[in-house]
């Protein structure tokens, strides 16, 4: 079956034909939100897989948002995504929601509604806590905890600004609950992960305490309550503050390589390794995406030549580590230290990839290249660039990772060279698609890699 969710109407509310009070509200203000996926597809049409009341005023919705399909050489992108809404309504706005405000229904059931994103009242993101906190039903949706976990009532929830692929509130400083915007059928690595880490005993990742899930159109996960980690700093936020202050970051980085080989052991653990890595299979798909994005960003195409030599080179390499569960998008902002320990977290990987092949083994080298990019990344926040500070970091990430993992990620050339080439394409066309201005970046990373030896 497609890895979609099909549109199919389901209501658990009552209420007949919502969108005739919602779709034209929606189909403004869905492509306008950061974690929107189609922002370069106009939506078509929009669907209602499912509503439930979840509290009075409180609808949960599941919307299919369909697209023209666009064509290119790395293959046609789904005709549409699935998307969870929380929406609140209102027959008269307070003045704090106002940022939060849709629009005012004007037909259907709903008419003279305020309707706004519940995630942004208090009031929601209360009772939504309290709803996870004892678990149960509501229509499709089903709510479930940790029995071991004990989570407290009454804790003052905040939204957090910070995210793009999805919205998480904060809970008296104590949880963390990360709605998924963008649903995929099947068990979400976020949840999935976290849970088999802490199986384990792994304290280098936040366990889930609670979370929730629907039965249909087809199952899938909807959101994680983990616990929130207050005196934390991000990784990327530490990266910078250190090369505004001038000062080295290279113990940092050796201990965050050896907190990350920790968690790839306890993922091969967990999720016995697959075998093997076919280089030649994950070449010739690095090289499907090198298309796909040089007829998207037109500035790739003279150095495609020297970037498939590192695909090349790749499928003819040693086999490297096993396949395994990874990361899949491992980055600065993805770490966070608290204390003298680095923590790892969001394990959902890149959101506009299939669930499937997020779930699927891959190499470990895959999340270690990512880590590279990033130090290059946040080396060339200011200028004058820092290349040298990027490149201590990074042999200071692969020294700790090798103590730990028991191998070096740089006796692994050509692996390790294809992927954090693969890498750098993604980033190219992310930010052609999103933060023009960046794009300089990962093109300087294109330029070096696209050198035999690079």
């Amino acid at each position: 079956m497609p890895n979609t969710l099909t549109p199919r109407p389901r209501t658990a509310t009552g209420l007949d034909g919502p969108l005739d009070s919602l779709g034209g509200l929606l189909r403004e203000w869905l492509p306008r939100q950061r974690w929107f996926a189609g922002k370069d597809r106009p939506v078509t049409e929009l669907s209602v897989l499912s509503v439930t009341e979840l509290f009075p005023g409180c609808l949960h919705l599941l919307v299919h948002a369909s697209h023209v399909p666009v064509p290119t050489p790395g293959g046609t992108p789904p005709p549409g995504d699935c998307y969870q809404l929380l929406l609140s309504l209102r027959r008269h706005l307070a003045p704090r929601l106002e940022r939060a405000f849709i629009g005012r229904a004007v037909d259907g059931p709903l008419a003279g509604l305020a309707v706004y994103d519940a995630l942004h009242d208090p009031r929601s993101a209360h009772l939504l806590l309290e709803r996870l906190r004892h678990p149960g039903a509501a229509g499709p949706l089903r709510f479930e905890a940790d029995p071991a976990a004990r989570v407290p009532g009454g804790l003052p929830p905040r939204l957090l600004d910070a995210e793009q692929s999805n919205s998480s509130i904060v809970y008296g400083d104590a949880y963390i609950l990360k709605l998924f915007r963008r649903i995929q059928p099947g068990v979400n690595p976020d949840l999935e992960v976290p849970a088999a880490l802490a199986a384990l005993g792994c304290s280098r990742v936040p366990a889930p305490v609670a979370w929730f899930t629907t039965d249909g159109p087809r199952p899938a996960t909807l959101g994680v309550l983990q616990p929130f980690l207050p005196d934390a700093t991000d990784g990327w936020s530490l990266a910078l503050g250190a090369l505004a202050a001038g000062d080295d970051f290279t113990a940092e980085a050796r201990a965050l390589g050896r907190a990350m080989a920790e968690v790839h052991l306890a993922l091969a653990e967990a999720f016995p390794p697959a075998g093997p890595g076919e280089n030649g299979r994950t070449a010739e798909a690095m090289c499907a995406r090198l298309d796909a994005a040089a007829h998207a960003v037109p500035g790739l195409l003279p150095f495609a030549p020297g970037l498939r030599a590192a695909f090349a080179a790749l499928a003819t390499c040693d086999t490297g580590p096993p396949a395994q569960r990874v990361h899949g998008d491992l980055h600065l902002g993805q770490v966070l230290r608290a204390g003298r320990d680095w923590f790892v977290i969001d394990f959902e990987g890149e959101p506009s990839r299939p669930l499937a092949e997020r779930r699927a083994p891959q190499s470990p080298v895959r999340d270690v290249a990512g880590m590279l990019r990033s130090f290059d990344y946040a080396a060339r926040q200011r200028r004058p660039w820092r290349p040298e500070w990027a490149r201590r970091c990074r042999e200071a990430f692969c020294a700790g990772y090798a103590v730990r993992a028991g191998w070096d990620p740089r006796k692994k050339h050509a692996l390790l060279r294809a992927h954090e080439t693969d890498r750098a394409v993604y980033e190219v066309l992310y930010e052609a698609r999103h933060r023009p201005d960046w794009l300089p970046v990962p093109m300087a990373a294109i330029k070096r890699l696209a050198v035999w030896g690079g």
